[in-house]
This record gives C-alpha cells, structure tokens and sequence, in this order.
C-alpha cells in the first residue's frame, strides 16, 4: 500500500509529466465533422456491443414454443422404442 506521501508526490509527478487538459483544442471538438465522427462512433459501440451480447447468449428456437403440428405420429427412428407392457 502507498503511504498518504507517496500518494501525493506520485500524483505530483503525473501532473508534471502528463498535460492536464483536453487532448485537442476546444475549436476541434466542437467543430460538425468531429461531432459526426463521434455520433458514428457511438452508434457503432452499440451496434458491436449489442452483437456481442447477442451472440453470448443461449439460441432461441421458435419452433419449439409451438404445438407439434409439424411432428411425427410414428417414432421414424433407427433406434425403435422398448415395446410397452401391459399392466
């Protein structure tokens, strides 16, 4: 852990090293290109992001939430069924 000193002279020599500030100047974040280029951005992190999502998700088979309309009446299998006893 950092003692409350080394905390201080640490951030001391962040401030020294690393401008504070924007990256860009005001006129280039306010400019209509760069707030195109931001909504494209935005719009693509959700896009991409909602595919990721999407795709981490269990398959959904909507089939299987209706009736059997489409199913067999008789097993068609390779693999018959144990005969059923009479009790």
């Amino acid at each position: 852990m950092l003692t409350h000193a080394a905390t201080v002279v640490s951030a001391a020599v962040a401030a020294a090293v690393v401008p504070q500030g924007l990256l860009l100047p005001e006129s280039v974040v306010q400019s209509a290109p760069f707030k195109i280029l931001a909504a494209f951005v935005a719009i693509n992190t959700l896009v991409y992001g909602t595919l990721a999502a999407a795709k981490a998700l269990p398959k959904v088979h909507a089939p299987a939430w209706f009736g059997g309309r489409n199913r067999r009446a008789q097993n068609r299998s390779i693999f018959p069924e144990p005969p059923e006893h009479d009790s």
